[in-house]
């Protein structure tokens, strides 16, 4: 991706000079033989995936501290309880934020949102570019992964996405445009997530996902990220064939995210969608 100002690539550069931090401090065939003893949960795929055409869309609860282009989102950000609240008003999974520098947030939130939800998927959400952040993954608890197709050129994402594999994580594999697409499929995804933030910049602009929502494959299982505000805006995502939806920012700006949820939810049931 090029452009400037270029936040994602700043962002990654930031997440390598940590990995290789990491790895001096715990080496990967330690991190693997650590992580390996950790108990498998699952079932992310699963519980984001619609029963049917004309099922209500599954929502992804996402909890983040703050964003580079928003700054500081909640406080105080207790992860545990947000986790407890969004998981008790119907989310399918929860998409926690372990990113230091620009989303304020850390590896132990993951630890903090299973002892609130425990029996809900919990999928990693940060800027993975090595192997040693999968293990690290499932160290940390989580069920899934993220992988940013534009962080990953190359044979890269094949090599992450079998690494997830490999160490028993599903992978949601996050796209922006065509190429991203095919590189994502051809490389194995069977999850896929269009982002509707320009991670460039960090804009918004939801008819990214609408658009190329006609060009995901039957199999695999649809994600919509980004630029949700209510849920007229989950109606229109799952009309374009969407399983399920990302929502971060609106959530944790709401007074209470879990009402603002299960009023979603309700208004979902009932057929109608409000702004």
């Amino acid at each position: 991706m090029n452009g400037a100002p270029d936040i994602l690539a700043r962002i990654a550069a930031g997440r390598r000079a940590q990995v290789e931090a990491g790895k001096s401090r715990l080496p990967l065939p330690e991190m693997r033989r650590r992580a390996a003893a950790r108990p498998l949960q699952g079932g992310f795929a699963r519980a984001v995936t619609r029963v049917s055409a004309v099922a209500p869309p599954r929502v992804i609860a996402e909890l983040k501290p703050a964003s580079p282009s928003s700054g500081r989102l909640r406080e105080p950000f207790d992860p545990r309880a947000l986790a407890a609240e969004l998981a008790a008003a119907g989310a399918a999974a929860l998409s926690v934020l372990t990113e230091p520098d620009h989303f304020q947030a850390g590896p132990e939130n993951l630890d903090r949102a299973r002892q609130g939800a425990p029996g809900t998927p919990l999928l990693r959400k940060d800027f993975l570019v090595d192997e040693w952040q999968i293990w690290e993954s499932r160290l940390l608890g989580a069920d899934a992964v993220l992988l940013i197709a534009a962080l990953l050129p190359g044979g890269e994402l094949a090599r992450l996405l079998d690494a997830a594999g490999e160490a028993g994580l599903e992978a949601l594999v996050e796209v922006a445009d065509a190429g991203e697409l095919s590189r994502a499929v051809a490389a194995g995804a069977q999850i896929i997530g269009v982002n509707s933030r320009d991670l460039r910049d960090f804009s918004v602009d939801l008819t990214r996902a609408v658009a190329l929502s006609r060009h995901l494959p039957g199999g695999a299982v649809r994600v919509a990220e980004s630029g949700v505000k209510g849920s007229a805006d989950l109606l229109r995502l799952a009309a374009a064939g969407y399983d399920a939806v990302l929502a971060g920012t609106v959530l944790m700006r709401a007074p209470s995210p879990g009402d603002m949820l299960a009023r979603w939810l309700r208004e979902l049931a009932a057929g109608t969608g409000a702004a």
